[in-house]
């Protein structure tokens, strides 16, 4: 059976967005020959992103984008699992429609799980040529920080625990999404958690991380606070 892949993007106002990132997925998925979905989670944004993506189903047709809608904004953990009904491929990407991701290292993370049958493939900043563009020091030491202090307590030999551009095969992700309890900024990292507790194996991919063109970045003092709320109560029961 030939592989599909299937592209899971929760959405909550990317309006400017969503057109562009659909686009470099086709693009990048037809020029390396593969079968390939857009799963798009929209928790009812206000901004109009829902009628942009019924316009993507019409230019791609139902077969490629595959639009899903829920009531409010519920959480990116709880749109993949909602995602996972409707996921006709046997493997997962998952990744921010906001541009911090390009669909160009998606070969890259196909070929790498090629490689030795991996479970999950994850993008790092922090190995090899990967690195972060357009975020400040604050930002930076942040993120590193978060990294470190996770890496330090978990040990999950994965040297980017925050990221969340990923290919997982699917019924890796179904296991790992049913046991994992965090939200928020939390979550990826205990997705890696729960994969090395599960015995899954993880191949890592040196990505470019850039910081988003349009909109608010998520991130404040709230996500740190429960970024160190939820490293904790990791640390003591995974």
């Amino acid at each position: 059976m030939a592989n599909k892949y299937s592209v899971i993007l929760p959405t909550y106002n990317e309006r400017e967005n969503l057109p562009i990132i659909t686009y470099l997925l086709a693009k990048t998925f037809k020029e390396n020959k593969l079968d390939w979905e857009v799963v798009i989670v929209d928790d009812n944004s206000p901004d109009g992103t829902q009628e942009v993506a019924k316009q993507l189903v019409k230019l791609y047709g139902e077969d490629h984008i595959n639009l899903q809608t829920r009531a409010g904004k519920l959480g990116l953990g709880t749109a993949y699992k909602f995602a996972l009904d409707y996921v006709k491929g046997n493997f997962v990407i998952i990744m921010d429609a906001d541009f911090s991701h390009h669909p160009e290292a998606i070969p890259q993370f196909i070929a790498k799980q090629k490689e030795n049958d991996y479970d999950i493939v994850t993008g790092t900043r922090y190995a090899g040529n990967g690195g972060v563009y357009g975020w400040n020091f604050k930002r930076k030491l942040i993120s590193r920080g978060a990294n470190f202090l996770a890496s330090q307590l978990l040990r999950p030999h994965v040297s980017d625990l925050t990221g969340s551009f990923r290919l997982y095969k699917k019924e890796v992700l179904a296991k790992i999404i049913e046991v994992t309890q965090s939200k928020g900024y939390v979550f990826q990292m205990e997705m890696a958690v729960r994969a090395r507790s599960l015995n899954f194996t993880i191949a890592e991919v040196p990505i470019a991380f850039v910081d988003r063109l349009y909109g608010q970045s998520k991130l404040g003092g709230d996500e740190i606070i429960g970024y160190l709320k939820g490293l904790w109560t990791l640390f003591t029961s995974v």
